[in-house]
């Protein structure tokens, strides 16, 4: 049996390092891309709505993408109301769409491979 170092060379076919860490959590996720769908950006209560989070969840959340250089967050006022608008930055758009081309490999790898047939007999398991 051949052993494969896992070296620079040979990070391993299926580690998918490109997977950034930030932007593969859940919440983060689908804050990431809400926004990328917005160019223009989304107010605090309209990205919350849209990912289902809680003041406090989104909070948090969006004070790891800003501090990951992600996203831009401005604090004002419309009609003395305060309002916090989201949005994507250059470098998180482009770190997003890296994102996206790593997990169109998952996607692919996951498609080719072959159909596993399940041998009722052996309830789920597969011989040793």
């Amino acid at each position: 049996m051949s052993k494969l170092k896992k070296t620079p060379d040979h990070p391993g076919r299926f580690a998918y390092d490109g997977l950034d860490r930030t932007i593969h959590e859940k919440a983060r996720l689908g804050i990431i891309t809400s926004l990328a769908a917005h160019p223009q950006g989304l107010l605090f209560n309209d990205l919350k709505d849209l990912c289902a989070l809680t003041d406090g969840n989104l909070s948090r959340h969006l004070q790891i993408l800003t501090e990951a250089g992600l996203i831009e967050v401005w604090k004002g006022y419309k009609n003395n109301r305060p309002q916090t608008l989201c949005r994507l930055t250059g470098e998180g758009r482009k770190r997003f769409l890296e994102y996206i081309a790593v997990l169109e490999s998952v996607v692919t790898d996951a498609l080719a491979t072959p159909e596993v047939v399940v041998d009722p007999k052996l309830d789920g398991l597969s011989p040793a």
